[in-house]
């Protein structure tokens, strides 16, 4: 048996999320159809991770398996072809038949971008508040986060996660222009993780919160009860080990 990587992108306004649900269209449920269209056969195929209805990827890993070899350029370009304007098929690449696209991820990095400005054409890929942030406190904040495993109180409600554990390696604020972006990379993440985090240090950068508070959330489980939108969140890049390929 052959396993296949498959390198995208998409934009995920108009899905319910990556993984297949029984009640919107995914990501997923869209590139396995036109992916057995193509193969002459039923294909599935297992995402390094599950994003939410409304979040972006500009990078998303994916990976499934064929009995016989294929043209990867071929397969490629035809599927760009069919797919949504919406999807991207970058590349798709022969790994070792023991590789996961999932499990042998060993990090994955998200940004989420804030604007204080009014833009008609990246409105949908931006989150717009009407005052200026704290980014020095907000740095404060997410230093943190470095020193930190158990995210418990980042978690959504009800997930069916094993363990809250995750460790990560980078947290940071940085400016462009007229957006802050937050960039925030981790061997794993939690459902809805991301967006609370970034919720709860927007606090923190409208000196509602402070530093110390925001410990004693992470230190004594403490619910978070703040999230951002999704629409401003993307999956920017996941990295494997060499033996993989």
């Amino acid at each position: 048996m052959n396993r296949y990587f498959v390198y995208l992108a998409y934009n995920g306004k108009n899905y319910c999320g990556w993984q297949v649900q029984p009640n919107g269209v995914s990501i997923q449920q869209k590139i396995q159809q036109c992916l057995s269209v193509l193969l002459r056969k039923s294909i599935t195929i297992i995402g390094a991770g599950r994003t939410d209805k409304g979040v972006h990827a500009n990078l998303m890993v994916a990976h499934f398996d064929l009995e016989n070899n294929i043209d990867v350029y071929f397969i490629t370009e035809k599927l760009n072809k069919i797919l949504p304007n919406d999807i991207l098929i970058y590349k798709i690449i022969q790994v070792k038949p023991n590789a996961h696209a999932r499990f042998d991820a060993v990090s994955r990095t998200y940004k989420y971008y804030i604007t204080y400005q009014k833009d008609p054409f990246r409105f949908e890929q931006l989150y717009r508040l009407n005052n200026q942030l704290d980014i020095n406190l907000m740095n404060e904040a997410s230093n943190i986060l470095l020193k930190c495993f158990d995210f418990t109180s980042f978690c959504k409600l009800h997930s069916n996660t094993k363990t809250n554990i995750c460790k990560i390696s980078i947290a940071k604020w940085t400016t462009m222009g007229s957006t802050n972006v937050f960039t925030i990379k981790s061997n794993r993440f939690l459902r809805n993780m991301v967006r609370s985090i970034v919720g709860t240090i927007i606090r923190i950068g409208e000196n509602k919160l402070s530093v110390t508070d925001f410990k004693k959330i992470i230190d004594n489980k403490i619910m978070s009860k703040n999230s951002v939108p999704a629409h401003a969140l993307f999956l920017t890049n996941i990295e494997y080990p060499n033996w993989i390929f």
